[in-house]
């Protein structure tokens, strides 16, 4: 391993770690295994913090390849409870609104997510690291202030639905770089006329890794001394 030169790993982001934590958590182990103080460390791709899966980590100069690791295709299996909304379309806020599902039928979800399919336009959540005038959007968000982004083109794939108990439903999602899967569940929820939001959420695939390809962070210190790294690497 090459890590100064740079290496790509691939990681299953836990529950509730941000994308940044893992980031971190990998630079710092790697910087005590080869005695240095700096290493270029970055991921592509943010994973939510409720949400878990594939992490693509880089370090070095393969940092420069972030933007083309980020176009790959993802694949994800996410939950949805409809019926109900959140302000983040998911449960890190409360719910704030219900409505009917009495007219929703596994007949009516399979064709609604049919109409999902191919290039679609969506608005990001304000909860997202989305820039307005330079600041996050999730920053104006949390302050109350109002939160207005502009619809972004995105290409859906191929969405499936997997499992049906409503108002509970599993839905695999094959999409384009920069799918917010949380907004896709709102707009399935109005599509439905009702509501819906994220109760969880796994990207299964980026590119060829799946989740089958990566390594817990918890357990990246075992692995990282079972490696043959480069003499360069280490400093005595």
């Amino acid at each position: 391993m090459k890590f100064r030169e740079g290496e790509i790993l691939y990681f299953d982001k836990p529950y509730r770690w941000t994308s940044f934590k893992v980031v971190a958590s990998i630079r710092n182990q790697l910087c005590h295994k080869l005695n240095i103080k700096k290493l270029k460390v970055g991921h592509a791709g943010t994973l939510d913090p409720l949400a878990t899966g594939v992490l693509i980590i880089c370090t070095g100069r393969a940092t420069k390849r972030i933007e083309e690791l980020q176009s790959h295709t993802k694949e994800y299996i996410a939950s949805l409870k409809l019926g109900a909304t959140t302000s983040s379309y998911d449960m890190e806020h409360e719910v704030n609104a219900t409505f009917p599902t009495e007219h929703i039928t596994r007949e009516l979800i399979e064709q609604t997510l049919q109409n999902f399919v191919g290039e679609i336009q969506q608005i990001p959540p304000s909860f997202s690291a989305c820039k307005i005038d330079g600041q996050p959007a999730y920053k104006m968000a949390r302050k109350g202030q109002d939160v207005q982004l502009k619809a972004k083109t995105l290409v859906i794939d191929d969405i499936s639905l997997l499992e049906c108990n409503i108002p509970d439903i599993k839905i695999k999602v094959v999409c384009s770089k920069g799918t917010y899967i949380r907004a896709l569940a709102r707009d399935i929820g109005e599509a439905l006329n009702s509501g819906a939001y994220l109760t969880s959420l796994r990207r299964t695939r980026v590119g060829d890794i799946t989740v089958e390809n990566c390594i817990n962070p918890l357990d990246f210190g075992e692995w990282l001394d079972k490696q043959v790294i480069e003499e360069e690497d280490i400093i005595e």
